[in-house]
């Protein structure tokens, strides 16, 4: 049983896209949640709902890719 490199290479790439976005994500909506009188409370919340989605979609697609790699389908 051999290892896709390649396919291997791109689930690290996708693991390593998500690790910022995992600080990032929960950073801005605690920041959303502190600065509640300003007018951009709900635009920052978003932003940090949004990428904390796009690090767990980053993540599961990384792992996926990885799997992929190792067992060859």
């Amino acid at each position: 049983m051999s290892t896709n490199k390649n396919l291997l290479s791109k689930g690290i790439k996708y693991l390593a896209w998500s690790l910022p976005l995992l600080f990032i994500g929960p950073s801005l909506i605690y920041n959303a949640f502190i600065n509640k009188q300003n007018g951009w409370h709900y635009l920052v919340l978003g932003i940090g709902i949004l990428t904390c989605f796009g690090a767990v979609y980053l993540m599961l697609m990384g792992l996926k890719t990885m799997m992929r790699s190792l067992f060859n389908d």
